[in-house]
């Protein structure tokens, strides 16, 4: 596969020499077959992705979004290179590729970075930014708004044949979201969102995000959804996050932008619980029964507390 991206590179007219196999690769694996970091002739560095083809369509529409964002001045994403006659996407030996430009980031110190109060800061300035250069994307870019609660019904159907044990421990949480959320779930304004903003979706500096990455779940989504991703995996990452620096800047941070409705900050606490059952799938996939136990203690903490945390957010 590596010498099958050395030769896809020329593609895009580079001319790569080397595989930099040294280099970490940051974001999911799973959003592609093979992909490996290239270095040209001239020093450049370039991601090269072996994606499958059934995921060719959504690649390419995301590939579209970012262009736009891109153009319309939205710094920290790094659009996928054209090949000299304009596409983004090529095939090659019965192998689809992309490439875009390699971003060095450092590690996170995991979990004290949880407490990076200017990191908080960071990554609500983007969500403001990206709702600026997102507000006039065509409609031929947008997507069909998403609920997440359609979600979870299925979700719950599927537990209730297969986990029957799961279901009966979750019933006090989809009970406690029939009746704080569902109720406003269709009236939230919605908005362009990334879809998974979470740190390790993000490639970091020392001061700052370079690069955010993996826009598999971009689209049109209730408008606090990235919030509520984002102080969610917070949560998980640990639970005195919900209160601490990073969290309670990034609140503020949006608080002061002004980009999300009243009733948007009442209902993040309902918003973050529903969203954790996208993770609590995931798990049920894996067959991990730690995980599974752990996001279901973690859903319980987040109802027990939700008002103590909308009080401390939300003023």
């Amino acid at each position: 596969m590596e010498v099958a991206a050395i030769r896809a590179a020329a593609e895009w007219g580079l001319d790569a020499v080397s595989i930099r196999g040294d280099l970490a690769i940051c974001g999911s694996p799973q959003r592609s077959e093979f992909r490996c970091v290239v270095e040209c002739a001239d020093r450049r560095l370039v991601l090269l992705e072996n994606i499958r083809g059934q995921d060719r369509r959504n690649k390419q529409a995301i590939i579209d979004r970012l262009d736009f964002l891109d153009h319309q001045g939205l710094s920290s994403i790094h659009p996928c290179i054209r090949t000299p006659d304009g596409r983004h996407i090529i095939r090659m030996e019965g192998r689809f590729w992309q490439a875009s430009p390699y971003v060095q980031g450092i590690p996170l110190d995991r979990p004290g970075y949880a407490f990076d109060g200017w990191r908080g800061v960071a990554m609500a300035d983007f969500l403001v930014n990206l709702r600026k250069a997102s507000k006039n994307l065509p409609n031929g870019l947008s997507t069909l708004p998403f609920s997440i609660l359609g979600y979870i019904d299925g979700l719950i159907g599927q537990i209730k044949i297969r986990e029957p044990g799961l279901a009966e421990k979750l019933a006090p949480i989809t009970a406690y979201l029939q009746q704080r959320l569902a109720g406003v779930h269709g009236l939230l304004p919605v908005a362009f969102c990334h879809g998974d903003y979470h740190p390790l979706n993000m490639i970091w500096s020392e001061t700052a995000i370079p690069g955010v990455i993996d826009w598999e779940f971009s689209g049109t989504k209730p408008e606090n959804y990235d919030a509520a991703t984002l102080v969610g995996c917070m949560g998980m990452e640990t639970p005195d996050a919900l209160t601490g620096p990073l969290v309670t800047e990034f609140v503020r941070t949006l608080q002061a932008a002004q980009v999300l409705s009243g009733t948007s900050w009442r209902v993040l606490v309902g918003m973050i619980i529903a969203i954790r059952f996208g993770w609590l799938s995931e798990w049920l996939r894996n067959r991990d029964a730690e995980m599974i136990e752990l996001e279901t203690v973690y859903m319980h903490l987040l109802k027990d507390h939700a008002d103590d945390l909308i009080a401390l957010w939300y003023c």
